[in-house]
């Protein structure tokens, strides 16, 4: 049977698993819950709410967060799903990619598929296993946070809207999750599966903003177009969880079927034959580390502009609707000599450099991948030195970081200036992006030292960059204590060109981030290499 011996495996994936499927599962449930509570407290009355159901017609939030739906009546129910559903699936969507690859492609190419082919189990086997897994995943996750919603007893959060905001979720798992497959079975590597499956969420997000605010006909090409036509808490539309469903399930057995008639290791878009002769540039260590992430480099810049210039489509009728709405007139009030649009841009940046410290993190962290995979051994038994060879990957991180503020801010300039009556000089935008640079700085170098001394930590870069995206994004809306944001050096840069610069904390983290840099090349010539 082609099949054979898949309950077994799934049952090796879930001990394997053990630790980091209840991480995320209580990760995602909780975040949720403590949201959920917050916003009872933070708006108790419903002129409060209604007040906050202004703000969300402004197109730019609509980008954000998705069409509204409910504004009318603007309970605690309708406001959660609202402002929370999108980015919670996009948590899920990357959850359940990084699942799937690890036990597909990721354990192909490391051998370990291969191994375990020479026993008695069937062809398919391993591809069931997987998707058995996430799809138990993510409905384990639906039923967790439905009824962990349920038990608030908030009003207006009933027990089918609950279970409703849960399967939205899990269909979202479950649609990623399928989507990795398919591209397990089409690229020849665990970097190349994760990359593609990213770039559509990504695109996914992109092709829902694009849609919701000028084309709602465009949203309905985006899974995440489908889980919000669930109107949660308001009309409960369970018909785009079983759409999402079935799209998943048509994945699937097309991702099973190429599985079933290709070769083991191969892939269905195979990579490009290289040059016979590697040019001088490419036989250096640099030229290595460059040619390794020129792909991902790529995507993740073009990816850049493409976000900058999203959110730069709607700063034309921004500064309409502040002019209208009293409640944001009375938020921005207390920045004299700015206008409302300028305020905005302050705080959108924020969010789009925590996003473009991504790439950055990708390029340190492939040197621990390469140890991880046996290669930096061949390179280091030559005449490479350790700091040489960690001092590359610095590099391509630290243009990267640069190229990605440079090129978001240059697609949200020139996109906004084009739509907008009062002009912001293109400066501004450049200014208000590339002061965040020091900040990054940091990430890297809080990378770079657990890299040099504790490779198996370096998780915990991830995870400081997630609190300081919660906490600095939503950490106003929550009203947390100012002290939590400064907990992350994104806390500390100057919210140009509402805020005046501070040359004072923009050196001091500066120079923080080469000291965490100098560490890591300290911590990485004295220790052991895995291999």
């Amino acid at each position: 049977m082609i099949v054979h011996n898949s309950g077994r495996l799934a049952r090796m994936m879930v001990r394997q698993d053990r630790i980091q499927i209840p991480v995320w599962i209580l990760s995602i449930s909780l975040l949720t819950l403590v949201v959920a509570n917050a916003f009872t407290n933070l708006y108790p009355s419903d002129l409060e709410r209604q007040a906050i159901a202004e703000t969300m017609k402004n197109p730019a939030m609509i980008a954000m967060v998705g069409q509204g739906y409910g504004l009318s009546n603007y309970t605690n129910g309708a406001m959660m799903a609202h402002q929370m559903l999108l980015f919670t699936a996009m948590a899920v969507g990357i959850m359940s990619i990084l699942l799937v690859t690890r036990h597909t492609r990721a354990d192909e190419e490391d051998g370990r598929l291969e191994m375990i082919r020479s026993l008695p189990v069937g062809r398919l086997a391993t591809l069931q296993a997987t998707i058995v897994v996430a799809f138990g995943v993510n409905i384990l996750l639906a039923l967790v946070t439905g009824f962990g919603l349920y038990a608030l007893n908030i009003e207006s959060m009933d027990l089918e809207g609950s279970l409703l905001y849960g399967a939205a979720l899990g269909a979202t798992g479950i649609v990623f999750s399928a989507i990795t497959a398919l591209f397990a079975q089409l690229t020849e590597s665990s970097r190349g599966t994760i990359g593609f499956s990213i770039t559509v969420l990504l695109l996914s997000y992109l092709i829902r903003a694009i849609g919701d605010v000028s084309n709602e006909t465009l949203s309905w090409f985006s899974p995440f177009g489908w889980i919000l036509g669930t109107e949660t808490y308001v009309n409960n539309n369970w018909w785009p969880v079983l759409l999402t469903i079935g799209a998943a399930l048509v994945v699937i057995a097309i991702s099973c079927y190429l599985n079933a008639i290709r070769d083991l290791g191969a892939g269905f878009i195979p990579a490009r034959p290289g040059r016979k002769h590697a040019s001088s540039f490419l036989q250096s260590p640099l030229g290595l580390a460059l040619r390794l992430q020129r792909t991902g480099f790529i995507a993740w810049a073009i990816g850049m502009f493409i976000l900058g210039a999203s959110y730069g489509s709607v700063f034309g009728d921004l500064e309409s609707f502040f002019a209208t709405n009293e409640m944001m007139v009375k938020m921005f009030a207390q920045a004299e000599g700015f206008s409302l649009t300028e305020q905005f841009l302050s705080t959108l940046m924020k969010v789009i450099a925590m996003i473009c410290t991504i790439p950055p993190l990708l390029a340190v962290f492939k040197l621990k991948g390469e140890e991880k995979r046996n290669f930096t051994e061949h390179l280091l038994s030559r005449s490479v030195s350790r700091s040489r060879l960690m001092g590359n990957y610095l590099t391509v991180s630290i243009i990267s970081g640069f190229v990605m503020l440079s090129l978001a801010s240059v697609g949200l300039g020139a996109v906004a200036i084009s739509v907008m009556d009062e002009v912001i000089p293109f400066g501004v935008f450049f200014q208000s992006a590339i002061v965040y640079f020091p900040a990054l700085l940091i990430m890297i170098g809080i990378a770079m030292l657990l890299i040099g001394f504790a490779p198996k930590l370096s998780g915990f870069t991830w995870l400081y960059l997630t609190y300081s995206f919660f906490v600095l994004y939503l950490g106003g809306l929550l009203q947390f204590p100012e002290w939590l944001g400064k907990l992350s050096p994104f806390g500390y840069i100057p919210e140009l060109p509402v805020g005046d610069m501070d040359f004072m904390s923009v050196s001091v983290l500066t120079v923080i981030g080469a000291l965490l840099i100098v560490a890591g090349f300290i911590g990485y010539s004295k220790r052991d290499i895995y291999g």
